[in-house]
């Protein structure tokens, strides 16, 4: 069964960053994409980033210029940072990993920006 375990998150100040971690299960390089969506209150989930065995990091543009997502294949993990934190940045951040036709979800963590 396919686990993705989110750690960070929390309370941030405007202007602040974050760091967060999704490790999976199993050796990472099984997946075709992973990466990081988010959705804030009464909106639609939206992609913040993926990253792929081959190619380029593929980022939103509404935070491309704020975001860094790397993998770690020895630890089977998956890394957001995101700087320069906006109260609209407020969301319950999902990892996600799709391994040919299947898509899997992480539990989702809370990231609220505010003073």
């Amino acid at each position: 069964q396919v686990q993705l375990v989110e750690s960070g998150g929390g309370l941030v100040q405007p202007g602040g960053s974050l760091r967060l971690s999704c490790t999976v299960s199993g050796s990472m390089f099984r997946y075709n994409a992973m990466g990081w969506y988010r959705q804030a209150p009464g909106k639609q989930r939206r992609l913040v980033g993926m990253i792929f065995p081959t190619g380029p990091t593929k980022y939103a543009d509404d935070v491309k210029e704020r975001v860094t997502i790397t993998g770690d294949p020895g630890t089977n993990t998956v890394v957001l940072a995101m700087s320069s934190l906006k109260p609209e940045d407020t969301a319950v951040y999902y990892c996600y990993a799709r391994e040919d036709g299947s898509e899997y979800w992480g539990q989702g963590t809370q990231v609220t920006v505010s003073s």
